[in-house]
């Protein structure tokens, strides 16, 4: 009888090595390899994200923050201070349900870190007005529907504030072209300005209206056409 090549190899003593067996020792040597090494007696120490202080002033009202440095705005004002109003949509940067006013300019908060305005003074929709007391924008959004769900409510009416505060500065836009000098309290103006604000309901006309009764800018019921109050 024949030997087979396995009792071959016991009988010289050399070791037996099968193809299952250089499988099983690779996968528990790469196994053994991640365990990370740690000094006899000593615990693990996990690794801490840096912090920073940061002093805001908020609707007002002066706020004291200790962050992680990778906290956005956004997060900062819902979840550190408890503003809910202002929303995450995107939180890219491209829907604009996270606008809010810092030292009165719009800004996309979910793409702006919070020490990055230390000392700046934040408005947020909580801030512009009262349920008592409304902001004349967001009374004008109530009177004309100028929302339907809501969600990006808050970031229409605090863009809807800055955009009429822009265009009053003499702050240029595409609509001006390479005309120059001021713009025009239009509301096709408007409408360029506010396009970095998106509403899934589709209520885009009727927030041009409580804009344009806010600017004193009156729409023609063909709205191909406006003119002054």
């Amino acid at each position: 009888m024949s030997e087979t090549p396995s009792e071959a190899s016991n009988e010289t003593g050399h070791l037996e090595i099968s193809r299952r067996g250089v499988l099983a020792g690779g996968a528990a040597s790469v196994g053994i390899s991640a365990i990370p090494s740690v000094a006899e007696g000593a615990a693990p120490m996990a690794q801490q994200p840096p912090t920073m202080a940061v002093s805001l002033e908020v609707n007002g009202e002066p706020q004291a923050l200790m962050l992680d440095t990778r906290t956005t705005l956004l997060d900062a004002l819902r979840d550190h201070i408890g503003l809910m109003g202002t929303k995450k949509g995107c939180d890219h940067g491209q829907c604009g349900a996270c606008t809010v006013l810092v030292n009165g300019i719009r800004i996309n908060s979910c793409l702006s870190l919070a020490v990055m305005h230390e000392g700046d003074a934040v408005t947020t929709i909580e801030g512009l007005g009262t349920p008592q007391e409304l902001h004349p924008m967001q009374a004008a959004f109530v009177k004309h529907d100028g929302f339907q769900c809501g969600y990006c409510t808050p970031g229409q009416i605090c863009s809807a504030v800055a955009v009429l505060d822009e265009i009053k500065a003499g702050i240029p836009s595409h609509v001006q072209g390479d005309i120059g000098g001021a713009p025009d309290m239009t509301v096709l103006e408007m409408r360029e300005r506010m396009s970095g604000n998106l509403c899934r309901c589709g209520a885009y006309s009727n927030i041009a209206e409580a804009m344009a009764e806010v600017a004193g800018v009156r729409i023609a019921e063909t709205h191909d056409a406006e003119v002054r109050v």
